[in-house]
This record gives C-alpha cells, sequence and structure tokens, in this order.
C-alpha cells in the first residue's frame, strides 16, 4: 500500500479551489438536482444529471398540453416539436442550419435509417468503412446494414488512444466506398477526430460521411455545415441530459433530402400525414427521416438542457471541459501514474473529448467499490476506468475527488 503525500493532495486541492473559484460557469452547478449519497458524480458523458426546471415543466406538461389540451395539442404544436427541436440542437450545438435535424427514435434506429438510406444512394458502390473499435451499436448496424444490401465492411484498424487519424482514411476509402461511419468522440479513450479533414478526406473519394456524435454533442463544439458533413447522429441522454431513453436526432444535410430515401416508412414521415393514401410518398425536407409517432414527452427535458447549453454557450462549455480533464489527467500523473495506472486517453487536451479513461487490472473491483462509497465513474471492459466530465453541472472539486478515491480504493484493495 502507498499512501498518497499529504502535500501533493494539498496542491491539487488547491488547483481545484482556484479553477472553481475563476469558473465563469460555476453557478450552473445549482441548475441540476442533488443526487443525495453521491459525492462524486463521473459518469455526466454517459448519464447526464437532471435538470432541476424539468420536474416543474413535465407536471406542465402533464397538467396543460397533455390532460387539458388533450389530442389538440397535436395540432397546437407537437407536429412540429420534432423538428423545432432539432433545429434548436443544431443552431446551439452543431453550427448548423435549420430544416436539417430532426429529433426521434433511439440512436441505435437513426444511424440504421441514415447508413441504410446512405448505401442505396450510391449506386456503383458496395462498401462500408467502420472502425473495429468502435461503439458496438455502430459496428452491429453496419453489419445488419451491409446484409441487407449486399454491401462489404471494410474495418479500420486504430490506434486504440490516438483514434482514427487522416492516414487511416487515405489507407482504407476508395471508389468502391460507400459511405464511412465513424465517432467524433471515441466512447473509450476520448480521442477527438478530425471531423472537418476526414469528412474532406472521404469526399475526395466521392464516398458520404457519417459521424456519431454520442459523446461530442453538447460538450464539443462543431461546424457540421461548415465541414461539410453530410450525415450525423446523436443522443439525448449524455450531454444533453434528456434522462434515460431520451430520443436521438439526426442531420441530414440539405442538398441530400432529395437524394435520400430511409427504409422505415412510417406515417409521421408520409408527405400527407392524415391522408391515408395508399402507398408512401415522402414528405419533403428533413422530415421525412421521421416513421412512428415521435417520442414528444421525451423531448420536454432536451429542451430545458439546450436553454442551459444556449445560456453558457457551447464554445464556454468546452474551455470548462479542457479545464476539467486537464485537472483529472494531472491527478492521474501524481496519484494514478505511479500506482502503475495507464492512462487510456489522449495526454493533448486538444485530442481529446469530455471524458478521461484509465486502466488497471484492479479497476472492476475498484468500480465497485466506489460505487458503494457514491463515486460514480464507469467501467469499461476489460479494466478501464472512464471519468465522464459532464462541463455544467460538475465542478474541478468534485473532479478530482473522485480520482483520489480512485486512488484510496486502490489502497483498500491492496490492503484487503
Amino acid at each position: 500500500m502507498t499512501a498518497s503525500p499529504s502535500p501533493v493532495l494539498d496542491g491539487l486541492r488547491a488547483q481545484a479551489t482556484d479553477l472553481d473559484a475563476r469558473d465563469p460557469l460555476a453557478g450552473y452547478l445549482e441548475e441540476f438536482v442533488p443526487a443525495p449519497g453521491v459525492t462524486a458524480y463521473l459518469d455526466g458523458n454517459s448519464l447526464g444529471r437532471p435538470v432541476r426546471s424539468t420536474a416543474d415543466h413535465l407536471s406542465r406538461f402533464v397538467a396543460d398540453e397533455w390532460g387539458t389540451r388533450l389530442i389538440r395539442s397535436w395540432d397546437e404544436g407537437w407536429m412540429d416539436t420534432p423538428t423545432v427541436l432539432g433545429d434548436r440542437i443544431a443552431r446551439i450545438a452543431l453550427g448548423a442550419a435549420g430544416g436539417q435535424t430532426v429529433v426521434a427514435d433511439s440512436t441505435t434506429v437513426m444511424l440504421y435509417k441514415l447508413l441504410h438510406a446512405a448505401v442505396t444512394a450510391m449506386p456503383g458502390r458496395d462498401e462500408i468503412v467502420v472502425e473495429r473499435a468502435n461503439f458496438p451499436t455502430d459496428r452491429f448496424v453496419a453489419e445488419s446494414v451491409a446484409a441487407q444490401t449486399g454491401a462489404t465492411l471494410r474495418w479500420l484498424e486504430t490506434d486504440p488512444i490516438a483514434g482514427v487519424q487522416l492516414s487511416d482514411i487515405d489507407a482504407a476509402v476508395s471508389e468502391r466506398t460507400a459511405v464511412v461511419v465513424l465517432s467524433h468522440v471515441d466512447y473509450r479513450s476520448a480521442a477527438l477526430a478530425d471531423m472537418a479533414g476526414i469528412t474532406a478526406a472521404v469526399h475526395r473519394h466521392g464516398a458520404l460521411m457519417l459521424w456519431d456524435l454520442c459523446h461530442s454533442a453538447g460538450a464539443v463544439p462543431m461546424e457540421l455545415d461548415t465541414w461539410g458533413v453530410d450525415l450525423a447522429v446523436g443522443c439525448g441522454y449524455k450531454y444533453l441530459n434528456g434522462g434515460p431513453g431520451s430520443p436521438a436526432f439526426a442531420y441530414v444535410r440539405a442538398e441530400l433530402h432529395d437524394r435520400l430515401r430511409q427504409p422505415i416508412q412510417g406515417w409521421m414521415g408520409a408527405a400527407d400525414v392524415f391522408a391515408m393514401k395508399e402507398g408512401y410518398a415522402a414528405a419533403p425536407g428533413i422530415r421525412q427521416f421521421i416513421s412512428g409517432t415521435p417520442p414528444v414527452l421525451a423531448m420536454v427535458p432536451l429542451s430545458d438542457m439546450l436553454d442551459l447549453v444556449e445560456r453558457a454557450s457551447i464554445d464556454a462549455i468546452r474551455r470548462k471541459s479542457v479545464s476539467l480533464t486537464g485537472l483529472v489527467v494531472d491527478a492521474y500523473d501524481r496519484l494514478l501514474a505511479p500506482r502503475g495506472v495507464r492512462l487510456l486517453s489522449p495526454a493533448d487536451p486538444a485530442q481529446r473529448g469530455g471524458h478521461v479513461s484509465f486502466g488497471h487490472a484492479s479497476f472492476r473491483e475498484v468500480t465497485r467499490l466506489l460505487w458503494r462509497q457514491g463515486v460514480i465513474p464507469d467501467f469499461r471492459f476489460p479494466d478501464g476506468i472512464r471519468v465522464g466530465l459532464s462541463p455544467l453541472s460538475i465542478s474541478h472539486r468534485e473532479a478530482l475527488e473522485g480520482v483520489i478515491a480512485i486512488h484510496a480504493a486502490m489502497d483498500a484493495q491492496d490492503a484487503a
């Protein structure tokens, strides 16, 4: 067992206190529902904490829009909620103009729709390029679409910490490639991909680019329109704090609206929803990517978090994210690296998203111990702890105490 020298802890805590005192976003901590018994919530990149105002807004929604207006609310706003909320996400978090983003379904379903539509819109090209280390949903959906369309999967083998690089794209993408599927921020390492550069490289080969934004939307600024992104999907329950099962969003570049046809033809994506005609005619624009009845109730929490992100600004959120992860890496260097813990994220903050991952053989048991103590990180197979830091809902001191708790739990494991 190795005890942490008190001067090291004192120095780190003084550093965290100073950063919190100078944090222009510190006031946003009070905007979230407190979690009694939780001393460090290090999983905000997996499930964001609820916004305080959401409970009142949901109550009013049940009493008024649903309870009083009843089915009339569809004509009074609900029909447009998926595109209105989509436009808000686009403007606040994606760097995209209106009319290109819609909220509906889960991330998996949205990925399937866009990937299938992309492949079938590229005649003469029969290959899907996907990173082998990507999140399981992305890989599983790619396998399904390939099987259904007769496409071939080409797997990208990338560095587990640095993530996908431009050289990987140039080596893998060819005249056979229909679409490339990548994550903007790697779910394990937090490697931040060069979205602008990679998208341009894919386009040079004549292929379409589909980005998974689940670990970046609401935490990392992006410019989908300026960078020429074709397609993107992101979830609503991570940095957008929409709650468990919150619907996902899909972005489709306007120039592709008349070219793509999504495969799940439902009544809500039809040109005339209530005509009940024989045969399907897609709605114009982004609305065609809706299938069934949108989850209107589940969109209320998303709107509340978007209010906060807009007020704080995505650029200020990113600056705090860099500060938080920088402090966590400093604490790793002083407390965990000497214990043989591996840094599984890029050391350069410019190459890193909003979380930091560490690796050690003891971390499965350490994570169980931490959860019992009210310190909540994420365990990632086979031996990783992921420290996820949602900038508006966590302080530097809370983040630091989480790392100190990891060190103490390792001591407890050694002593057991």
